[in-house]
């Protein structure tokens, strides 16, 4: 047992095929004494968008608790915020398990559906949103890859075309936020520029 600990313990990785080579004990010694004795289970690894350090994480919770203090303050600031975000929009998306159930008695049948994946046709789409509701949305064309030029004439449509005659208090006031995301298009400096001839602060 104190063999098995110290080889796992040096590599949390190793399969009991491996364990079993090394220490020289049967697949099933190898077993019990993982599960029983050292009380182990594998355990798949869970996939996160970063693993983040620990000055990353105080640094987010500083810059929460700055916004936090923001919106005490300016209770307005909320109703100056234009969120932008993209999303890729398939032909065909199918049913989920839970739209697809249906009511049944006991001695029913149960309902079989065969796996289907998600469409090869798609696109991305645009969309810009406030607390009133969306403000301009449109398609990317197929090919076209999302730049600091393609944004920006974006966030020209969406002044020009849609702040300006649905949102004529916002477009008067010209104190707008941008939160869009970090994509290395959105803080390009050329989208910074932009943003500041506009009178307009972005990303959050």
């Amino acid at each position: 047992m104190e063999q098995v600990w110290a080889a796992v313990n040096q590599d949390h990785r190793r399969n009991i095929h491996d364990l079993c080579a090394e220490v020289g004990i049967g697949y099933g010694s190898c077993q019990q004494i993982l599960t029983e004795q050292l009380n182990k289970h594998r355990i798949a690894v869970k996939f996160v968008p970063r693993v983040l350090t620990h000055n990353q994480k105080d640094s987010r919770v500083a810059i929460c608790q700055e916004l936090k203090e923001t919106v005490i303050n300016d209770p307005t600031l909320l109703l100056n915020i234009i969120t932008g975000n993209e999303s890729i929009v398939y032909a065909y998306n199918p049913e989920t398990k839970l739209q697809s159930s249906q009511w049944k008695s006991p001695g029913s049948p149960r309902p079989k559906k065969a796996r289907m994946q998600k469409s090869k046709l798609k696109t991305m789409s645009i969309c810009f949103f406030d607390q009133e509701g969306t403000i301009h949305r449109e398609f990317v064309p197929t090919g076209m890859t999302v730049n600091a030029d393609f944004y920006c004439d974006v966030l020209r449509r969406l002044l020009r075309e849609n702040v300006r005659c649905k949102r004529p208090q916002k477009w008067q006031n010209q104190n707008l936020i941008i939160h869009h995301d970090n994509a290395p298009a959105q803080r390009s400096f050329k989208v910074s520029q932009f943003l500041a001839k506009s009178n307009m602060t972005g990303p959050l």
